[in-house]
């Protein structure tokens, strides 16, 4: 949602109405993931996407004939459907899509928890009567936040979303509500991924461009003022020419957040990855050779981690493609990041 937010927010704001489409489910190669999400304006202008290209402009169709006054429903393209050979999805895969109209009550919260980097949960109703369908709440660990959701619900509804938040990831549940079947998709709202660099070195640069064309916010942080410049890092989120504690604590750590430590020098990087390795970083991660590498990690035992937390840390850093020009570094970083992030990476022992 993250992603098409500003674009349907602009739609909204002149008046347009927009509706809303959700990837609910996938099985085998399926071009997009749970939550993906595409918005539909009536003249057929679409934003994001929900199978990279696939089934877009059947979706786009069913969009506008819910914004002339079709119910919101429940869509299924796959492989052996006649219609998704039609539109496209021959990947082997199928997906589920549900498509209702947006709520626009819905977009300043959604904005508001964005900003401030705060993890919510959105629950929208995708099968059962009729006039339930597309009913869509936000939800925080406590208590609904915004949206058109059932009063009766909330309380059986804020176990689903306990257990979203520990699970990690979107999901589906079924409910008995007033003798009726009700089917809602829970979905995971994430922080904007970011990538935190300490150190503005060449590798920094390159890996900050690169960050930022697949979505990261990109920070850099380093007490060395003739490194940290906004002549070398012109396009970056945030600049901080100070030490990793001090500018720890002017962005904060998260579990959207990635650690890269690049500097080669102790004094800064020591203190940056005792930190990072004691915070919910989904990733941290050290520039070095082997050696240097062992020597870092006697260091860090002697001033207190233990193994287990040492084994959160990924060094020599970045998946081993060959690299070795910055960019190509760079390159291997993101690489080894995007792995973490989406749980194909093994910690190191």
């Amino acid at each position: 949602m993250r992603d098409i937010l500003e674009q349907v927010h602009s739609w909204v704001a002149s008046g347009d109405p927009v509706a809303l489409a959700t990837v609910v489910s996938t099985w085998g190669s399926s071009p997009r993931a749970v939550g993906a999400r595409m918005a539909v304006r009536a003249d057929g202008a679409m934003t994001g996407s929900v199978s990279g290209g696939c089934v877009e402009g059947a979706v786009v169709q069913e969009a506008q004939d819910i914004l002339g006054g079709a119910p919101s429903h429940l869509i299924q393209f796959g492989v052996a459907d006649e219609t998704a050979w039609e539109v496209g999805l021959a990947c082997g895969g199928s997906i589920e899509v549900f498509v209702q109209p947006l709520d626009p009550d819905l977009l300043e919260p959604l904005a508001e928890g964005y900003e401030a980097r705060l993890t919510r949960v959105m629950a929208t109703v995708i099968a059962g009567p009729e006039r339930m369908m597309g009913a869509t709440g936000i939800f925080d660990h406590e208590d609904l936040i915004a949206g058109a959701w059932p009063d009766e619900l909330i309380v059986e509804a804020l176990g689903w979303i306990a257990a979203t938040f520990e699970r990690g990831s979107p999901g589906r549940e079924q409910v008995e509500f007033n003798g009726e079947e009700l089917e809602v998709f829970i979905d995971l709202l994430l922080p904007t991924p970011t990538i935190i660099m300490i150190g503005g070195v060449h590798i920094s640069i390159a890996l900050a461009e690169m960050a930022r064309s697949l979505g990261y916010r990109t920070i850099v942080i380093d007490p060395r003022k003739y490194f940290a410049t906004q002549e070398r890092f012109p396009a970056i989120d945030q600049l901080i020419q100070s030490w990793p504690e001090e500018g720890f604590k002017a962005v904060g750590i998260d579990a959207s957040t990635a650690v890269v430590v690049l500097t080669h020098d102790p004094k800064i990087d020591d203190p940056a990855l005792k930190l990072a390795l004691h915070s919910p970083a989904f990733y941290v991660g050290a520039l070095g050779s082997r050696t240097t590498h062992a020597k870092r990690m006697e260091r860090l035992r002697q001033d207190g981690l233990s193994n287990e937390m040492l084994a959160r840390l990924q060094a020599p850093i970045g998946l081993d493609l060959g690299a070795r020009t910055p960019h190509e570094i760079a390159l291997s970083i993101l690489a080894e990041i995007t792995a973490s992030r989406h749980g194909m990476l093994a910690t190191t022992s």
